[in-house]
């Protein structure tokens, strides 16, 4: 048997479609379906269970699935020992980003990036945290930077940065006149949230969760952007929480709405993640390297406090 032919299995055990998968293999489908057939042939078993729909791995396929993942990372390890050995840094690598996260810090150090290591080739994908993950376990990203501990055995985490929470209150708001707040001032049946799906939101919620004053049956607006929180907030109907580098780029009338926390300020964890089979590790750690040297002079606060970003149950 070949890793192409291995991998072919893991695109059909993944999509459960033969001709699925040898789209996203690039083949055709008599191609990938002649290939597979060798390796049971060669192994005198059934990988598939070609009579379920949609079609189902049989019970040593999925022994044998298990096995192909571990096979099919390991030689693209080799692939990276030569790499690293040649001092190359190229190739195709494919990055994640939460929505929160990318319109702030991707500007930040993109460009360095790109000129510094002209020859990868990113392909950056917005996408929510539990599509991240889902992604990285299944080989379709390379790396992600996504809201921290995240607490998933594949998994690894390496911190780039904490990004404190920051209050946006209207001039209206009786908090205004604060020159910073306490977790005990907010009030969730105030605070405008950002749609279910985002990591920013469950951080608000589980900042708010042990405060007396904050319940959780109020009347919301929920938005998927912070720009129309910001608005809304100014129309009257409720304060917001803001991520630190967000507020960098408001206009000088909005960031006298800005309040921060006093000390130990809560903040998220912001990691670059990837799975632990640790491949393409030469150009996560130039992207690791990238971003903490654009991102030191944007974060100065030292005392934080982390609020996880996992949906409580």
């Amino acid at each position: 048997m070949t890793i192409t032919q291995l991998r072919y299995v893991l695109a059909v055990a993944e999509h459960k479609n033969f001709t699925l998968a040898a789209e996203k293999c690039f083949v055709t489908q008599p191609t990938l379906s002649m290939q597979i057939q060798k390796i049971e042939e060669e192994l005198s078993i059934l990988i598939f269970d070609r009579s379920k729909k949609p079609i189902q791995l049989t019970d040593i396929g999925q022994k044998i699935v298990n096995q192909a993942k571990n096979i099919v990372n390991e030689a693209g390890r080799i692939q990276d020992i030569v790499e690293q050995q040649k001092g190359f840094v190229g190739g195709e690598f494919r990055l994640g980003i939460i929505p929160t996260v990318m319109p702030t810090l991707l500007p930040m150090f993109l460009n360095n990036f790109i000129k510094k290591y002209p020859k990868v080739k990113l392909i950056i994908e917005e996408l929510n945290t539990e599509e991240i993950i889902t992604k990285l376990n299944n080989g379709h990203l390379d790396a992600a930077i996504a809201a921290t501990p995240l607490m998933e055995e594949k998994i690894k985490e390496v911190v780039l940065y904490f990004e404190p929470f920051v209050a946006y209150i209207p001039e209206s708001h009786q908090q205004f006149k604060k020159e910073e707040i306490t977790i005990s001032d907010l009030n969730l049946d105030e605070i405008l949230l950002l749609q279910d799906g985002h990591c920013f939101r469950d951080g608000v919620l589980n900042l708010c969760k042990n405060n007396p004053k904050s319940g959780f049956s109020h009347f919301q607006i929920e938005s998927g952007s912070f720009e129309t929180l910001i608005k809304l907030a100014d129309e009257g109907l409720g304060t917001t929480l803001l991520p630190f580098l967000h507020t960098l780029d408001l206009k000088e009338a909005d960031k006298t709405k800005l309040r921060h926390f006093a000390e130990p300020k809560p903040a998220r964890e912001v990691s670059l993640i990837f799975p632990k089979s640790e491949l393409k590790m030469h150009i996560i750690d130039a992207l690791r390297t990238t971003i903490a040297g654009v991102i030191k002079g944007a974060i100065v606060f030292q005392n934080v406090q982390i609020v996880s970003p996992l949906k409580s149950k």
